[in-house]
């Protein structure tokens, strides 16, 4: 182990032992973290607060969710209680750089910031980061090197959706819907082509024959989180390219007509998730991986286009009667 992974480790432990009346804290600050957490915060944003809001949170948390499974998978970095088993307070099963909460949180709360432009907001948003990083090391589930790198990777996608907004989006928004959805498809695929690419010439793990079990686990998550955030990445390009060309529902209407509509969808997008979760094989893991994909697009692709086509149908929301005039995702 390296210097800073040393005090990383020493970090964790003093934290752990001086301070234990905040692991309940940190355990609520990391569960805030999950994945899921924030795709049920970004259906509600999408669907019935700001819908471009919730497009651009959608697609950069799943583009960054991509982009650190993929990183995980080949950097193959272990966790601090990979050493020292009793540091950890929560289970986590995936490699460990970079951080995947602190990259998340940088994106989610980054973006909040960049359409706010308050500067106590952006204030909040660092602290909240920051926050979300102590607990990752506090749980001892990460070195300090983890969640640096999970909040450098979460700042480089943040300048990359400025880069976009400033001078790509408007050129974008003037392609036919066939270019659009070609360019939107291209993005996903180029990263798994990279990623498929990569594997076949990396090498297979060396580890200590005590980190095997550890390996094992994390070989799978690897595979499991990549087909997570492939299907989500590509169900949702499609879906936010198809939305506004052939739907273009609006978030306005009563309190009572956005609560129907956000209980309804996110009722059917449950049911997508665990329903299929439920139904789909685990093993073996070649049949589970394609499954686990197609699982996570119809659910990406329902919450993007088939919400939205089905809340206009049913009367929940109002469409326009033109396409939008720019696109954000």
């Amino acid at each position: 182990m390296d210097i800073l992974g040393d005090f990383s480790v020493e970090t964790t432990r003093w934290l752990q032992e001086n301070y234990p009346q905040l692991e309940r804290l940190f355990y609520y600050v990391t569960s805030a973290g999950r994945f899921e957490f924030y795709l049920v915060i970004i259906t509600l944003t999408y669907w019935c607060i700001h819908k471009r809001l919730g497009r651009a949170l959608g697609y950069l948390l799943s583009f960054s969710y991509f982009l650190n499974a993929i990183l995980k998978h080949l950097t193959r970095n272990g966790r601090p209680f990979w050493d020292d088993p009793s540091l950890a307070l929560v289970e986590e099963f995936s490699y460990g750089v970079p951080s995947g909460h602190a990259q998340s949180a940088t994106v989610i709360y980054g973006v909040l910031a960049m359409f706010i432009r308050r500067t106590w907001v952006w204030i909040l948003a660092a602290l909240l980061i920051v926050l979300m990083a102590i607990s990752r090391i506090y749980l001892g589930v990460h070195d300090i090197e983890d969640v640096l790198a999970g909040i450098l990777l979460g700042v480089l996608v943040l300048l990359g959706y400025a880069l976009w907004n400033r001078y790509f989006v408007a050129r974008f928004n003037n392609r036919i819907l066939g270019q659009r959805l070609l360019i939107a498809v291209s993005v996903p695929v180029l990263l798994a082509a990279v990623y498929a690419v990569a594997l076949l010439l990396l090498e297979p793990p060396q580890t200590p024959d005590h980190f095997e079990t550890f390996v094992e686990a994390a070989e799978r998550q690897s595979w499991e989180d990549s087909a997570t955030a492939f299907g989500l990445l590509l169900g949702l390009s499609v879906g936010f390219v198809m939305e506004i060309s052939r739907v273009r529902f609006m978030v306005d209407g009563p309190i009572w007509q956005r609560a129907v509509r956000y209980l309804f969808g996110l009722a059917v997008a449950l049911v997508i998730w665990l329903g299929l979760g439920t139904l789909l094989p685990e093993d073996p893991l070649p049949l589970a991986i394609p499954l686990r994909f197609v699982r996570y697009f119809i659910a990406a692709i329902w919450v993007s286009y088939y919400a939205p086509w089905t809340f206009v149908r049913l009367k929940l929301a109002n469409a326009r009667p033109e396409p939008e005039v720019s696109l954000t995702i």
